[in-house]
């Protein structure tokens, strides 16, 4: 199976929007849809709390004509149009979708941040972690947040396999981004999260691209959009995921990011695992 993630950044900037930065978006969209993965994650929608417009799901099902759709947006008492997940999987596939809800605090619980789709004998979990915040001041709420998801995803891999896929904001280790000493104190790159982090591995789940690519330097999903040549520079962050209960690690095919171009921001992650019963 393979499977696609990315943090879209907004879903209808790349569907309708005229700047030059949503043409390189939708070269993204057309380029996930050339490797043919049986299944999409997009993360932070961004979507109203109705979904996608008539519009977006003509220009989804144009690019991606053979899958079917479904998503999960922000609503009250969250913000309007704000973070959002949505799959796409492949019409022959019929998941039972859910969409948990983990005990989060404040409102984390109705900002559309996780679906998850149950197949036979696995789940294929999609998540769009919360960020720390400016000042970090969602990082104590974030850590219960770490917590919360852990004890879902433990709880389904008792059951059957678990994929984890998405934006986990989080660089887990210093090799995850290019500037580890002078970022200690920045969202994403604290200790409290890189221990939550650390915590949900030892839950008994596997990051692949480190599975499969040792202690590789210099390969990031994320550069900033306020630094004009972050990307040029490689001035990057490792935060995008794809985690896999250990028992079926050797199973893994591929673990690895996309090229987006010149596009800042999110790069796609991309897995290959045989899931072959």
């Amino acid at each position: 199976m393979k499977i696609i993630s990315w943090n879209i950044d907004s879903l209808n900037s790349a569907l309708m929007g005229n700047s030059k930065r949503a043409e390189l978006s939708r070269k993204v969209l057309y380029t996930i849809a050339e490797n043919d993965p049986e299944v999409i994650g997009l993360q932070e929608t961004k979507l109203p709390c109705d979904g996608p417009n008539k519009k977006q799901l003509e220009i989804l099902n144009d690019i991606f004509p053979d899958y079917e759709i479904v998503w999960n947006c922000s609503v009250e008492p969250a913000r309007k149009s704000y973070a959002g997940t949505m799959f796409l999987y492949k019409k022959c596939l019929k998941p039972k979708v859910i969409f948990p809800k983990i005990g989060a605090p404040g409102t984390m619980d109705y900002e559309g941040r996780i679906i998850t789709l149950e197949f036979g004998y696995f789940y294929l979990v999609q998540v769009y972690t919360p960020n720390a915040g400016e000042n970090l001041s969602r990082l104590g709420d974030r850590q219960i947040w770490d917590i919360k998801f852990a004890d879902y995803l433990e709880k389904l891999d008792k059951e059957k396999y678990v994929i984890a896929m998405g934006d986990f904001n989080v660089a887990h280790r210093e090799i995850d981004l290019a500037h580890p000493e002078s970022n200690h104190n920045t969202a994403g790159f604290t200790d409290e999260e890189r221990e939550g982090f650390t915590n949900l591995l030892k839950r008994g789940f596997t990051d692949t691209f480190r599975y499969l690519h040792g202690d590789v330097e210099g390969v990031y999903s994320w550069w900033s959009q306020r630094a004009k040549t972050s990307k040029i520079n490689n001035s990057g962050w490792r935060i995008d995921y794809f985690l896999v209960s250990n028992r079926i690690a050797h199973r893994v095919l591929r673990s690895e990011m996309i090229d987006s171009g010149p596009r800042q921001d999110h790069t796609p992650i991309l897995l290959e695992i045989d899931l072959q019963p």
